[in-house]
């Protein structure tokens, strides 16, 4: 049947959809001044991540926070301390696919972390004083709103037998006397 025939019928849905995607790398650079001046680092750990998104134009606005723990000796390696300091950023994800007839204004977002906030690297600065660490992030975004799609109806209904018809497979009992009862239970003969 083609599309100029007149017993074609299309029918619109209004349904929920992914409207735009994105994904965003970042790395950030923080420099975190512990307590007293390090000698050396001996780890750095970052917890408590947190974050909201909303939807702004055409991109994605991420705001989150996460609290950095330096491990480190100081007074010539032979004492270690805990430095935290709690950290914002704010991350802009562009959305690269976008479909154009979202119905409205309302639409929900939704942001995954595809790599947590990790450290990369934790060096003593060239001042002596601070830490530099280098921390790396990664989001997957989606904007899910309402939006329309036209559908070919068939003039002629479904049929419960057309179902039944296209799901009937017909096993014959000869099929299974070939089955190897065995096989699942892993007690092939070799």
């Amino acid at each position: 049947m083609s599309a100029t025939d007149k017993d074609v019928h299309y029918r619109e849905i209004i349904t929920k959809a992914v409207c735009g995607k994105g994904r965003k790398f970042s790395e950030t650079k923080h420099s975190i001044t512990p307590g007293d001046k390090p000698t050396s680092i001996l780890g750095c750990w970052i917890i408590n991540h947190k974050y909201g998104s909303k939807k702004k134009g055409d991109a994605v606005e991420i705001n989150g926070n996460y609290d950095i723990n330096i491990w480190y000796s100081y007074s010539g390696n032979t004492k270690t301390n805990v430095a935290t300091e709690t950290v914002a950023y704010n991350d802009v994800v562009s959305l690269v696919m976008q479909d154009s007839d979202i119905l409205s204004d309302d639409v929900e977002v939704i942001a995954r972390t595809i790599q947590q906030p990790n450290t990369l690297e934790a060096l003593i600065a060239s001042n002596g004083k601070d830490v530099e660490v280098q921390v790396e992030r990664e989001f997957l975004v989606e904007v899910i709103g309402e939006t329309k799609m036209s559908v070919l109806v068939n003039p002629e209904g479904t049929s419960d037998e057309m179902d039944e018809e296209l799901w009937e497979d017909p096993i014959e009992d000869e099929k299974f006397e070939d089955l190897d009862p065995n096989f699942l239970m892993g007690e092939l003969e070799e």
